[in-house]
């Protein structure tokens, strides 16, 4: 399973995701890493940058519809942006990315909150 590895940008508390050059607020411009060493590396790298990001770690990410999305429930919140309505934050955008994220399954606690991300 591939991991990306998050954080929250500092100055402003967005969710951010590293995307091997810079710290971006889209998810499907994070890279992925498939090497635990690298991962790890990347991870400890980040944890350096007190004055960019705030806890930065590692989330694990699979293939969905042709894309990637996080596995973790709480994790597709976050890279979807504020959950209180879907016409402002990053899910406004729409898109391929956004469907990836607002259609993945896995890891929920129950149907119910999966049903929450969906907005059907």
């Amino acid at each position: 399973m591939n991991r990306a590895l998050t954080a929250n940008r500092l100055i402003d508390g967005e969710v951010v995701f590293w995307s091997g050059e810079a710290w971006v607020p889209a998810f499907s411009r994070a890279r992925l890493f498939d090497a635990d060493a690298e991962a790890l590396a990347a991870e400890a790298l980040a944890r350096t940058e007190v004055t960019r990001v705030i806890d930065p770690y590692l989330i694990e990410v699979a293939p969905m519809a042709g894309r990637h999305a996080p596995v973790s429930f709480r994790e597709r919140i976050r890279a979807l942006g504020p959950s209180n309505r879907p016409d402002h934050g990053k899910q406004a955008s729409g898109g391929a990315e956004i469907e990836v994220l607002v259609s993945a399954e896995g890891a929920a606690r129950s149907s119910g909150r999966t049903a929450l991300i969906r907005r059907k």
